[in-house]
């Protein structure tokens, strides 16, 4: 593939140095720049397009209807719509930075733009069959506008559709007001509650005695507050329920202006306030199904839910805010996809990478971290590293696509039009689904690829993935972990306000000045995403193994203050107390055989261990405790062991048979069981040599059978 950069200046206002930015553009084909690559200068890029055959275009420019005009010009030339990349050098560069900031990040977020394509995952979609049932929830305009081609359920919700001046012909109205929205796509449940039920036959007469306000015509229900005990006695069909009637409605979508976000959940197919033509659309687009893209890779086989009827890990249950995931068995977690709304939640929390998100990949993540901290050339003096005027302080940013990304912008714009005084330091953005996305494996990458500092930037109290404070527990975490391997704190979240940004200059400001140049040098790190152990078949850029990469990384350049190290999730170490008999579950459970008997006792590997828990679940003499932590003294490279990556955690032997030598048991558990009813059967095989706990089950059995000996 060639690829050729362009860096535009939108007409002289960004405040970068062009020739700059393009010296300092790498691994591309060409570079090449313009004051106005919209206007006069789309010639000059057609024809280097021609010049250099390019099918692969990364060009600075934000405008929607600049870039419409270079991709038609890339389109005449022969490239795929898609074979357009654009960056945005302007809001989040020039317009917010100093020339030699901006043009230094210019320059690195071109490069890292092409880091990231060079790891873009293949597009695949699936398919999800639904109805064309529609409930709407009080809304009659929706409700007509969508009748046309769609079976629709105009729910009451309290109001008095009677004199409404929508055309409600082909619509069914349902009284009653909406208690609950169970359910999801093509199979949602509305629990709805009314003080009259499907026997009414409107004759009014409820309606004529309630007070004034308490009562609807069409569909005819009564308030809530209304506990006048002689309306149910006009009744004449027995259709006033004071205590209130409760009913079920199905429909595929669900349109419910009035309801929260968080109430919605991100669920596909279910709709708030505002109601605009574009969700209109959207929803008759889904009537009778739905395509999307597949967002996630499963490699279920290195799940670490649970065996046996045991359950172990439920970190992606937890952690998806759209009922994606559900535990269908006790020891087995389910992917519902056409729920899954790409935020990434259960991928950042999954410690073997049975679940991944496949754009942006985790090893498209790590590329671009890489890329951009990537410190400048020292022959190029015009674009400084750490010890100039260009970027001192280098400070990964991963940055909610949604409102995050949005508010970033607005900064931009409002101190280009000259009516705020934005200016902050040039943190490296990674653009990311969701900050949900982010865990601590993209985290200790990049201060192992040499970050000051890790902003994760997201949407704060209205995030519609997270909620309130999305990122606290895990910057705890975070900062716990760092202290310990020596780095302080490093990592913090920001939530923008687009209407204040003043207040997110100053704190960005204070945590990048508040920080220490890393001892971790910048652009020496690539991950390979992975530990070095062939008997662990995790795929590549799990969290486990990734996080563990990672940290060996900064362990090069740092003295830890503590041996363990607190604050990483996906790390456990385990303690057998002497109550271990030997048996076989620990080990039969543990899903990336971190445990394993020998005949001296039990061994395990902490390199493998994720903390799933499964082991002390499943222990039935509760002899085994697993404590979250990292202890840097397990590890093979600090172990001067034959066999390093194991550690012995119970020392005990097992019992052969007496009768045809096969090992069955420890010396332990048969010392147990013999104490307990060792009294009981005295005797039973008289002609037997020792006790009869000394034999197999299989051999006792023909002992006990065989009382004379014969």
């Amino acid at each position: 593939m060639n690829t050729g950069a362009f860096v535009c200046s939108c007409a002289g206002t960004c405040d970068i140095d062009l020739e700059a930015a393009r010296e300092g553009i790498d691994d591309v084909d060409v570079a090449a720049s313009s004051r106005l690559l919209c206007g006069d200068g789309l010639e000059g890029m057609e024809h280097v397009v021609e010049e250099h055959e390019l099918d692969q275009l990364i060009v600075t420019c934000p405008e929607a209807s600049a870039q419409e005009r270079i991709r038609e010009a890339a389109i005449e030339r022969g490239l795929h719509p898609d074979a357009v990349e654009f960056v945005d050098q302007r809001e989040s560069a020039g317009w917010v930075h100093g020339e030699s900031e901006a043009t230094a990040k210019t320059a690195r977020l071109v490069n890292a733009a092409n880091a990231g394509l060079e790891n873009e995952s293949v597009g695949r979609s699936l398919t999800y069959e639904a109805g064309e049932r529609v409930a709407v929830v009080g809304d009659p305009e929706t409700a007509a506008g969508l009748a046309e081609g769609a079976d629709v359920t105009l729910i009451a919700d309290g109001r008095d559709f009677a004199d409404t001046e929508y055309d409600l012909e082909d619509v069914r109205i349902e009284r009653g007001r909406v208690v609950e929205v169970e359910g999801s796509f093509g199979e949602f449940e509305l629990r709805v509650r009314s003080r009259v039920t499907d026997d009414c036959i409107s004759c009014m007469e409820c309606v004529r005695e309630a007070p004034d306000g308490k009562a609807t015509r069409h569909p005819v229900d009564l308030d809530p507050d209304v506990d006048d005990e002689s309306l149910p006695e006009l009744c004449p069909t027995d259709a006033i329920e004071l205590e209130g009637a409760e009913r079920t409605l199905e429909a595929d979508q669900v349109v419910y202006p009035e309801a929260t976000d968080s109430s919605r959940g991100g669920r596909l197919g279910f709709y708030t306030a505002p109601i605009t033509p574009a969700k209109v659309s959207a929803i008759e687009r889904q009537l009778g199904g739905v395509t999307k893209p597949e967002f996630l890779d499963l490699e279920m086989d290195v799940c670490a839910a649970g065996a046996s009827s045991q359950a172990g890990c439920n970190e992606c249950v937890e952690a998806c805010p759209h009922g994606a995931v559900e535990r269908a068995r006790i020891d087995e977690v389910e992917f519902r996809e056409e729920l899954c709304q790409n935020c990434g939640a259960c991928t950042s929390s999954c410690p073997t990478g049975a679940t991944q998100l496949r754009e942006p990949s985790n090893e498209r993540i790590a590329r671009e971290v890489e890329t951009l901290l990537v410190p400048d050339e020292v022959e190029r003096s015009w674009l400084p590293g750490r010890s100039g005027s260009g970027i001192d302080d280098a400070v990964v940013a991963f940055v909610c696509s949604e409102r995050a990304e949005d508010a970033l912008r607005e900064y931009g714009r409002l101190a280009a039009a000259g009516r705020a005084d934005v200016e902050y330091p040039p943190i490296l953005p990674v653009r990311v689904n969701c900050t949900d996305t982010v865990g601590e494996a993209h985290a200790m990458h990049a201060l192992a690829a040499g970050a000051d500092g890790v902003a994760i930037v997201g949407c704060g109290g209205s995030c519609l993935h997270s909620g309130p404070d999305p990122k606290a527990e895990l910057v705890e975490r975070l900062e716990r972990a760092t202290t310990d391997l020596g780095l302080g704190n490093r990592v913090e979240f920001f939530a923008p306000d687009p209407d204040e940004p003043e207040a997110f200059v100053d704190s960005l400001t204070a945590f990048v000045d508040g920080l220490e140049s890393t001892p971790v040098p910048a652009g020496e790190h690539e991950a390979e995403g992975g530990i070095d152990d062939p008997g662990r078949e995790n795929p590549a850029f799990d969290s486990h193994g990734w996080t563990l990469e990672s940290v060996r990384a900064i362990l090069a350049h740092v003295e830890p203050e503590r041996r363990v190290i607190r604050g990483l999730k996906d790390f456990g170490v385990v303690d057998v107390s002497d109550a271990c008999t030997l048996t076989p579950t620990c080990s039969n459970l543990c899903p990336t055989d971190a445990l394993r008997r020998t005949e001296t006792g039990l061994e395990f590997n902490h390199e493998r261990c994720v903390n799933c828990e499964l082991c002390e679940e499943g222990c039935m003499e509760d002899a085994i405790a697993v404590d979250q932590g990292l202890d840097l003294s397990l590890l093979p490279e600090n172990r001067d062991e034959e066999d390093p990556a194991w550690s012995t955690v119970f020392e005990g032997s097992m019992l052969e048979c007496r009768s045809c030598g096969k090992e069955f048991t420890s010396e332990r558990s048969a010392e147990r069981i013999k104490g307990e009813v060792g009294d009981l059967v005295s005797g039973m095989a008289p002609h037997a040599e020792g006790s009869i706990f000394d034999y197999c089950s299989e051999c006792r059995s023909k002992l006990l059978y065989d009382r004379s000996g014969e």
